[in-house]
This record gives structure tokens, C-alpha cells and sequence, in this order.
């Protein structure tokens, strides 16, 4: 015992003196293409301001878990103040949308529902106050730029939210309140409504519509509807763009980067509009993001474009980068996105871990899918068939996603395995439920997310990098990144025996090398090409010792 240890004492002493070869583990390089994004619904998340609870006497009754729970944008920073995130190894946070929702509830036949979940629109311009204010938002970008986190905003255009009393409905020229979509084709599924009564932003409108007067309105009880005015003013002189409804939301949502300095947004209900749209939003976008940073150097943001994630309810990656309407077929990531979210995974991952993995890498290696990527999933606020419904095979769920190929988009409570299916709740309000902050059950998960997100955090080799198998019985893989200067290497191993074993690893380290599995804290040096592990996790995290 004590040689061993000397022995790998004197290894890592001779590692730190050696000179520098390739695929070393300096300091991480963030890439989108291997970002792990932690989404969360605001209003379920942390309330750390009860002052905000209440507004616009959202007071009539509920079905369970249907109305605010409180949950709002403090109680994020405060989690990430806390370190959370971090411990998560979370590069960019996304949370549902924070502008100001109706103010009336609906009864969808699940009981009355009030706008908590922020996908129904009232006022593209001003923030929701049950989520918080614009100096809390200031407050969360700048907290999260210092620990290095990104912030990607949920934002929508394709709809405005329903009609209630005290709602009223946009004007005929804005918006069409039917056909309702039958998904046949594109037409059926863009020129619609995604339900009765959430009315369709005209996004097709070439004409210049004027702005609702409910709105101006509203502005003006505000005092700032001069300002307002103004500012579109400047943005169509400037962009020549006519005044049509998706301009007017392109300009409004693109406030929030020049202001806020947000890192990207999460495009919500993507393929219910025209293609065109998203790319007049990209284009706009990196204006805003480039004047953003001429005014605020943070080094976060130092060589980054504004990022764009699509939804396109039911993509799936191994179709490749094309989406089928059944008319037409579509290429998102050429109508300005840089990623889609990848509907297909929680399906694939009932697969073994080579066939998912291999499967990943090589669709998202070739060269219909360069530079681009796709972001997958186990569960989601909207989505009620996830990966593990009854939560019975969280350590498995947490490795295949953890470690596939694409971005890892993980669901507030995944981590925890917060419940999916809960008593009395009705519909998406089971996918929906309040986050678990006492939560002691599930530590040794929890742990387990921990290792394998802060793996992944310190090695684009992962999410960005190739994959190959060097050992079928057991399993075991490398992956392998390089991107300009930064070139990284790992090695994991998966359902390993409880026994001591040698890995193979010729052609791909070094005779020498020291290995250190982040999974169990241990050192392994390469001799006569291969390392003999013995561990009793049943899994190495792998990673090569600086030079």
C-alpha cells in the first residue's frame, strides 16, 4: 500500500515538472456546444421576495399548483449567491419568461389557471412583477456574469396570451383568433392558433399596423409612452423594416440584451411561424449584443455571439438538421438558430450507452450539422412522456445525460428527483411542482449530478468532442476535443465491474501519463500503454494531469 502511494507521489511530482504535450486540463473553455443549461420555471423555483407574491388582484381560486406560487427572480440570484449552480457544474441558466403576463386566469377544462408558468403575454415592453423588477434582473445577469454563468431568456412571438375580462384582444391586424392548427402541414401549423383562445401573432402581416391603443394606453398611466414611442421611432429608422407586429416584438424583445446584457435566448414555439422570422430576430440580436458589450467589457462575453435555441416541438436529431411539416421541409439552424432542442433523446435514451452515444457523435460530427448543435433532455415543464416518468432510474437518467454528445439541459429537480407525477394536480401542473429545497432524500443523486455536470463543466471534450469505444466488456470511451488552441481529452468508464481490471489505452495516452478520476479521487498512471482501475463506484470520470 505504502509503495503505491509513494510511487504515484513521485508521478505527480514528475507531471508537474514535464513539459507540456498535447490534450492537457488547463482551464475550462466554454462552448456552447457543450454548455450544461439549467432550466427552471421562475415561479416554482425560490421565493426570496414574499413582498411581490400578489399583483394585479390575482386573488380568485385555483386548481392545484395552477396559480403563483411566489417564486421569482431574486430567489435565483440568491441561488446562485449560494453557490447551487455551480456545485451543478452550470454554465448558462434558463428561466421561463419575465415580462408582464394577463392578468386574468382561464379555465383550459383542468380548472382556473393563472399565467405563473409566463408564456402568455400581455406586455412585451415591461417586466412581470410577480417575478420581479428590472433592477432584480440587473442584479441576477451581474451576479451570474461573476460566476461565470450565462443567462438565456425564454421569449416568445409567435402568440399573445388569452382573452379574459381583463384582457382584452389585440387588434384584428395584429393577430387571428382561428383557424385553430391541425398540424397537417405548414400551413395548418403556422397560419393558426396552437389552441382556442391564445390568439397568433400575424408574423405574415407586410402591412403597417398601428399600435394597439390598450397599449399606448397603458404606457401612458405608466409615463413612458413618449419614450416608448420614440425608441420605435429610432429602431425603424434605423433597420428600414416595415411596422408590422413581428418587428415590433423583434425590437421589444431585443430591448432586454441592450439593457440587460442577456447571453441568448430560448425561442419558444418556433415552428408555428414563418422561418424568416427567427433570422430577422438573430440579426437584430447580435446588434444588440454587440452594442451591449462595446458598453459593458465583461470578460464572460469576450469572443461570444448572442447564442439562439430553438423549440420545435418534436424535432429530433437522428432525422438530421431538417424538420418535416409533411409540405416542406425546414433548416432551422440556417434560419438563425446555433441549436435545437432535442425531442428525440428522452426515446433514445432507453438505448445501451455505446448505441446513444456513438449515434450522437456522429450525427453531430457531420457536416450537415457544422457548427451547430442540439440540447437534450430527460424531463421538461411541457413534455408528458420524459425519459423516467416515475423517477425509478435517476442514476442512469443523470449519466446519459450528462454524458451524451450536444448540450445537457437539466430540469429544476432532476437532480433531487423532484416528482413528476403528484397528487391532485392535474395535466402539465404534475411537471410543474414547487422545488424541493429540504430534500434529503436524494443526496447520494444529488451527489452524483454534482460529480459528473462539474466533469463535464471542465471538459468541452464531452458535450463538443468525439467519441470513441476503446473497451466493449468493460466499457470504457474517450472523447476527444480540439478547437483552435484548446484541446482536451477524457476517458470514462461505465457499468464497471467491482473487480480490479486493464484498460487498453495505446492510442490515446501517453506511457507516463497521470490520470486522476474525478469520480472517486483517484490516480492512475499509464504503463506499458494501458492503466489497471480498481474502483467500486461502477464508474471513472477520468481526466489527464496538467504537464
Amino acid at each position: 500500500m505504502f509503495s503505491t502511494q509513494l510511487f504515484l507521489i513521485f508521478a505527480l511530482l514528475s507531471q508537474l515538472f514535464a513539459p507540456a504535450q498535447k490534450f492537457n486540463t488547463s482551464a475550462p473553455a466554454f462552448d456552447w456546444n457543450n454548455a450544461t443549461v439549467y432550466f427552471l420555471l421562475t415561479d416554482r423555483f425560490n421565493n426570496a421576495d414574499l413582498s411581490n407574491d400578489i399583483n394585479f388582484m390575482r386573488n380568485d381560486k385555483t386548481a392545484y399548483l395552477r396559480g403563483f406560487e411566489g417564486g421569482d427572480i431574486k430567489g435565483i440570484t440568491k441561488k446562485i449567491e449560494e453557490k447551487y449552480f455551480q456545485r451543478l457544474g452550470v454554465d448558462v441558466i434558463w428561466f421561463s419568461p419575465v415580462i408582464e403576463q394577463i392578468h386574468g386566469f382561464v379555465d383550459e377544462g383542468q380548472g382556473n389557471t393563472y399565467a405563473y408558468h409566463g408564456y402568455w403575454p400581455r406586455d412585451w415592453t415591461a417586466m412581470e412583477p410577480n417575478f420581479g423588477t428590472a433592477a432584480d434582473l440587473r442584479e441576477l445577469m451581474k451576479v451570474a456574469h461573476e460566476n461565470n454563468i450565462r443567462i438565456m431568456m425564454d421569449v416568445i412571438i409567435n402568440h399573445t396570451g388569452p382573452v379574459t375580462p381583463k384582457d382584452p384582444l389585440w387588434p384584428s391586424d395584429w393577430v387571428r383568433t382561428e383557424p385553430q392548427c391541425t398540424y397537417q402541414d405548414s400551413e395548418t401549423t403556422i397560419s393558426c392558433t396552437l389552441v382556442k383562445n391564445l390568439p397568433d401573432i400575424l408574423t405574415n402581416q407586410r402591412q403597417d399596423v398601428k399600435l394597439p391603443e390598450k397599449l399606448k394606453e397603458k404606457w401612458e398611466k405608466e409615463g413612458r409612452l413618449q419614450q416608448e414611442l420614440n425608441e420605435l421611432e429610432v429602431f425603424f429608422q434605423r433597420t428600414s423594416y416595415p411596422k408590422t407586429p413581428r418587428y415590433y416584438i423583434i425590437k421589444w424583445l431585443t430591448d432586454f440584451i441592450r439593457e440587460f446584457g442577456i447571453d441568448g435566448f430560448r425561442v419558444d414555439t418556433v415552428k408555428h411561424t414563418e422561418a424568416d422570422v427567427w433570422d430577422d430576430l438573430d440579426k437584430e440580436a447580435q446588434i444588440a449584443f454587440q452594442e451591449w458589450k462595446d458598453k459593458n467589457q465583461e470578460p464572460i462575453q469576450k469572443n461570444q455571439d448572442f447564442f439562439m435555441l430553438g423549440e420545435v416541438y418534436n424535432y429530433n436529431l437522428l432525422s438530421g438538421p431538417l424538420f418535416d411539416f409533411g409540405d416542406i421541409k425546414v433548416n432551422y439552424f440556417e434560419n438563425g438558430f446555433q441549436s435545437m432542442i432535442n425531442f428525440g433523446f428522452k426515446g433514445d435514451a432507453h438505448q445501451d450507452y455505446e448505441d446513444l452515444f456513438n449515434q450522437y457523435s456522429e450525427k453531430l460530427h457531420s457536416e450537415s450539422f457544422k457548427n451547430a448543435t442540439v440540447m437534450n433532455y430527460i424531463s421538461s415543464h411541457d413534455d408528458a412522456y420524459p425519459f423516467d416518468v416515475d423517477r425509478e432510474n435517476n442514476f442512469e437518467a443523470a449519466t446519459k445525460l450528462m454524458l451524451s454528445p450536444g448540450m445537457a439541459q437539466i430540469y429544476y429537480g432532476d437532480e433531487i428527483a423532484r416528482p413528476l407525477k403528484i397528487n391532485g394536480a392535474t395535466g402539465d401542473a404534475n411537471l410543474r411542482g414547487l422545488m424541493n429545497w429540504n430534500d434529503t432524500i436524494h443526496r447520494e443523486l444529488l451527489v452524483h449530478w454534482r460529480k459528473l455536470g462539474t466533469f463535464r463543466k471542465n471538459h468541452p471534450s464531452i458535450g463538443a468532442g468525439e467519441h470513441r469505444i476503446i473497451s466493449s466488456q468493460p466499457y470504457a470511451f474517450v472523447r476527444s476535443y480540439v478547437k483552435g488552441s484548446v484541446q482536451d481529452r477524457v476517458l470514462i468508464g461505465l457499468d464497471l465491474p467491482q473487480k480490479k481490471f486493464t484498460l487498453n489505452l495505446q492510442d490515446y495516452f501517453a506511457n507516463g501519463d497521470l490520470l486522476f478520476d474525478k469520480y472517486s479521487e483517484q490516480y492512475y498512471q499509464v504503463a506499458n500503454g494501458s492503466i489497471e482501475i480498481d474502483t467500486k463506484a461502477g464508474i471513472v470520470l477520468l481526466e489527464r494531469m496538467n504537464r
